[in-house]
């Protein structure tokens, strides 16, 4: 079942339950995930369902932060639509499971050791393996230290 009927189903029990914020957070997820497939012109991967989720629960964030204080109400509504976002977002890795896949792509690019310049090689192999898992500047992090 994909994210989509899965956001869809969800939805519908929302109406059932007249429960507006859920409902209305749904549909916007829905939207977006039917914009992005249409783009595509095919269904969406796994990983293009999180970046979408991802996308969606960042640019909530920007809202709520960019809100002024005394607008509790925009403030509350961001903070209900990332609960539910949050519902269908993919499980962070740990920095540990990241050092794990670093040491992986070491091994697989054959560097014994590791050093500044091998960056390039070791980011382009790893940021795949670990699209829409991790955070970007985390993974770039750990891969400075490793190299370090």
């Amino acid at each position: 079942m994909s994210m989509i009927d899965t956001v869809r189903s969800q939805m519908m029990e929302a109406m059932k339950s007249k429960d507006k914020e859920r409902k209305d957070a749904l549909s916007m997820l829905l939207s977006a995930l039917k914009n992005k497939a249409i783009d595509k012109r095919e269904d969406l991967t796994e990983g293009e369902e999180y970046e979408v989720v991802k996308r969606e629960i960042r640019q909530t964030k920007e809202t709520m932060e960019s809100a002024p204080q005394d607008r509790t109400d925009i403030i509350e509504a961001c903070k209900l639509r990332l609960a539910v976002y949050q519902e269908f977002a993919p499980e962070e890795m740990s920095p540990e499971e990241i050092r794990v896949q670093v040491k992986e792509v070491f091994e697989t690019l054959g560097i014994t050791e590791p050093s500044a310049k091998d960056k390039g090689k070791v980011m382009k192999e790893l940021m795949p393996r670990v699209k829409g898992k991790a955070d970007g500047s985390l993974v770039n992090q750990i891969v400075g230290e490793m190299l370090g």
